[in-house]
């Protein structure tokens, strides 16, 4: 069995702003299908599909009512199938969500379970008596703000929500609701889609006890979900015997890999990368968080990239710069920047040499930067709620910039989001016959990783070095690279310790044994060398 995700270079497409193809302003699949050529010559080895099944699309698809089905918005189970034949025409796996924790409250199970406790579905979704005054039963926090329970008359009984109202959680304790799952992932599998990527993998199961979440006492951020630490509502043990069983059905099937989304961060996200990864009977892979925030320092990349391999030395990560959820990375990190265009280059080289899986985000191959959005062109639950201290994930959601025609090429009708000049202005067409463009730099430095089986594959030992150089080997066998990288807007010079010749698109220049890296400037060396500061 081929385990071709172990190097693979992922390419996450976010449907509703791909490509519209039947002038509606949202993104489709037979749009999918017509740009799949683009995503072919960057050099990936797969695309991600966000979400794509019927939806009241109160969470952008991420609340389901048909695990089994195609929206309408996106097309349907013929088009799902046309985009699958291209992309394996095309060499490209195709890797589809699963959101498995919980359902939309639209769907046909919630829809019999909310109506009395003795029904079929009666036990499918988490209910629980209210206390004796009426309140919640514990003091469980949904990650959009407020209880994570409400209240349903019917069976006067809360139900849980660890997201959206709408977006009810499934009682995975059940194992007729196990079966239910594995069902769908069947039917997705005979389909031809080649992995799952599992959404919010670790809230699968909650404490049978319903006991109260502890406080954290360091609780960062605006909104008062990160002031628990949630032993409880999620991370739970349990979850281990319900990937055995995913893990089992993906194995009936050749060359299919499941990637886990782990949305903690710090020591809590390594011990359940560890857990969910451990043996060859569980996740394949997990994908961590800890590189979509705001720091931008070599410690925090060598922290995360050894906190992993020490502290989960038998997992596989996935590692990511930006994805649907979060401010794209060159916005983000700016401030350490000369300019996007340096930046972005930059953040590229950097990705596709860590040790992992690789995946990028549509637009990030262009440079493109955060779209700044008002209130009332926002869509986004949080951000609505909380505006504006919460910006929300339109930003990093506005349509791809394919031309510098009507729409960017996007669509002829008004888009769901708008397409704003700063956007517009890094379009594919204008980079694509550009040697020195960003999309270029892309296509180059991808290549260059498939060309070194040390980056694919290599041991990773990083070198002492102050702020701001980031520096390490990737070695296996007779081969090595040592990769630099100057994370300033400021000029860095360095001295090997033995002789060397740059190797594949770095951006330096090497004169004896001495290297100047410009602002955001990056190496790589042919050879596993030491180097002073």
């Amino acid at each position: 069995m081929t385990e071709w995700w172990r190097d693979a270079v992922i390419y996450q497409i976010y449907p509703r702003s791909f490509q519209d193809s039947n002038g509606d302003g949202i993104g489709d699949l037979p749009g999918i299908t017509r740009r799949l050529d683009h995503v072919a010559r960057l050099g990936v080895d797969a695309i991600w599909l966000s979400p794509i099944f019927t939806s009241p699309m109160k969470d952008m698809g991420y609340d389901v009512s048909d695990y089994t089905d195609i929206d309408p918005l996106f097309g349907t189970l013929a088009d799902f199938d046309a985009l699958v034949a291209r992309a394996h025409e095309l060499g490209l796996k195709v890797i589809i969500d699963q959101v498995l924790s919980h359902s939309s409250d639209r769907h046909p199970w919630f829809a019999e379970s909310r109506q009395s406790r003795d029904n079929d579905k009666a036990d499918w979704y988490v209910w629980a008596d209210p206390n004796p005054d009426g309140t919640p039963p514990n003091n469980w926090p949904s990650v959009f703000g407020g209880p994570a329970w409400e209240w349903e008359p019917r069976r006067r009984q809360y139900y849980l929500h660890n997201f959206l109202i709408e977006q009810p959680d499934l009682n995975l304790w059940n194992r007729e609701v196990q079966d239910a799952l594995l069902d769908t992932m069947r039917f997705w599998l005979d389909r031809g889609v080649d992995g799952f990527r599992l959404d919010t993998v670790n809230y699968y199961f909650h404490d049978a006890r319903l006991r109260d979440n502890p406080p954290d006492s360091a609780h960062p951020g605006p909104d008062t979900y990160n002031y628990q630490r949630h032993v409880y509502s999620k991370n739970r043990p349990e979850n281990i015997a319900f990937l055995k069983r995913m893990r089992s059905l993906t194995d009936e099937y050749d060359a299919r890999m499941m990637v886990g989304e782990v949305g903690d961060r710090g020591e809590t996200s390594i011990r359940i990368m560890a857990e969910y990864t451990a043996g060859d009977h569980l996740l394949h892979m997990c994908y961590s968080f800890e590189m979509l925030s705001h720091q931008f320092t070599a410690r925090h990349f060598r922290h995360t990239v050894e906190g992993v391999h020490q502290g989960a030395p038998d997992s596989h990560a996935c590692w990511s710069f930006s994805n649907h959820d979060v401010f794209r990375h060159v916005t983000r990190w700016l401030p350490h920047a000369e300019s996007t265009e340096a930046l972005a280059r930059q953040a590229a080289a950097m990705l596709l040499s860590f040790p992992g899986t690789i995946c990028l985000y549509q637009g990030e191959e262009l440079g493109q930067t955060e779209t700044e959005l008002s209130y009332e062109e926002l869509t986004d639950p949080p951000a609505l709620r909380f505006w504006p201290e919460v910006k929300g994930r339109d930003g990093c959601r506005t349509p791809m910039i394919w031309d510098m025609g009507e729409n960017a090429g996007f669509s002829t009708a008004k888009p769901w989001l708008p397409v704003k000049e700063p956007q517009a202005a890094r379009a594919v067409a204008g980079q694509e016959a550009d040697n020195d463009s960003v999309l270029s730099a892309y296509r180059a430095t991808i290549a260059f990783r498939k060309s070194q089986v040390p980056l694919r594959a290599g041991h990773t030992s990083f070198l002492d070095l102050p702020e701001p150089i980031l520096a390490f080997h990737r070695g296996i066998g007779g081969e090595a690279l040592t990769c630099v990288f100057n994370l300033s807007p400021t000029p860095a010079s360095l001295t090997l310790s033995d002789d060397a010749v740059l190797a594949g698109p770095s951006r330096a220049t090497l004169t004896g044994r001495t290297l100047a890296l410009p602002p955001n400037g990056f190496a790589w060396l042919d050879r596993a060398v030491d180097l002073l500061a």
